[in-house]
């Protein structure tokens, strides 16, 4: 491409040159006027931009060509993750593990191991461990972005294999721990999903999520663009756009996958409190390695190396003094010496 253009361009010049120099010939031999030699220039340069167009035009479908290669590639690749019945309906939100087995096929890494629980529609289970305990594979496997290696997971008594997978994944709220905004304005990101972007749904979704008063506090409110990846709004902010944008929709499961790691204490208490009005009336998944997230919970779940180790309350965890208590001891000592 970078010969192709200063090649046409030198022709072009070379042909009208050409043309004068042969055209100069025949006038001085008698056989042509000046005249005839202007009209021909004229011909050539109402030919010649034609002719490079059709050259650029070809260069640029070459170009597509293998691109579209590339393309058919991918649009070929068909997913493993399929549905057995391609069941649509309302769901209530129950969710249940039973034995649980999941190896990630690419490294061979078993992230689960003989996983089971139980939540009723309603209620909220907060998961706790450190890091690569397998938290997040499980809000992966309730959203089926895989499908478990031995048991299995069930949404209402029924597998999560047979359900339609837009219609169970349309029913489901997830907020990620790497908040991804468009760069767009917040209405479009928080009724992104929303039939027609109620209006009243987007309001009420920032009204539950705390960020209400923050948007309106921006001159052009909710019509405010946040730039590339939220650029403009502080992590709390992004934060609670996010979350906005999961209950808009008005999910039965909410799944929060350590959605509150990347924001400090101060910022964290705040969308906690926010948290209670969320969660009340849909089956919450609160996925976190701090305590402190774990206590709206109605049940909790400790994993360590990729099985649950304790299961309870906040209350009969902490009596117990095993893992949760010691995490727990650990980490408000840490936010004492961070205040302090």
């Amino acid at each position: 491409q970078s010969l192709f253009f200063p090649l046409i361009t030198g022709l072009i010049g070379l042909s009208t040159i050409l043309a004068v120099y042969a055209g100069g010939v025949e006038v001085i031999s008698g056989s042509l006027t000046f005249g005839n030699i202007a009209e021909f220039i004229i011909y050539v340069n109402l030919l010649t931009w034609p002719v490079a167009s059709l050259g650029w035009t070809s260069s640029l479908v070459q170009r597509a060509e293998a691109s579209q290669k590339r393309i058919n590639e991918f649009l070929k690749t068909k997913t493993d993750i399929v549905s057995e019945e391609n069941l649509e309906r309302e769901i209530q939100g129950k969710i249940e593990f039973r034995g649980v087995t999941f190896q990630y096929p690419d490294t061979g890494i078993t992230a689960l191991r003989n996983i089971s629980f139980s939540i009723n529609p309603g209620e909220s289970l907060a998961i706790i461990g450190t890091t690569g305990s397998g938290k997040s594979t499980i809000a992966n496997l309730i959203g089926r972005l895989y499908d478990a290696t031995e048991g299995t997971v069930l949404i209402d008594n029924i597998s999560i294999k047979k359900y339609e997978l837009t219609s169970i994944r349309s029913q489901m709220g997830f907020v990620p721990q790497d908040v991804f905004l468009f760069s767009d304005t917040i209405y479009n990101n928080i009724g992104f999903g929303v039939a027609q972007s109620d209006e009243e749904k987007v309001k009420k979704a920032a009204i539950d999520a705390d960020v209400y008063d923050n948007i309106m506090s921006f001159p052009l409110g909710f019509q405010t663009r946040v730039g590339e990846r939220g650029i403009t709004l502080s992590g709390g902010q992004k934060q609670r756009v996010s979350i906005a944008r999961a209950i808009a929709r008005e999910p039965k499961i909410l799944v929060l996958d350590d959605a509150l790691s990347a924001v400090d204490t101060k910022t964290e208490n705040t969308i906690l409190n926010s948290m209670k009005k969320i969660m009340k009336g849909r089956t919450s998944i609160i996925i976190s390695h701090r305590v402190s997230s774990a206590k709206l919970a109605n049940k909790i779940i400790v994993l360590n190396d990729a099985e649950i180790v304790e299961e309870g309350t906040h209350e009969s965890l902490f009596a117990k003094g095993g893992v949760y208590r010691e995490l727990y001891e650990k980490q408000m000592h840490a936010t004492e010496v961070e205040e302090g």
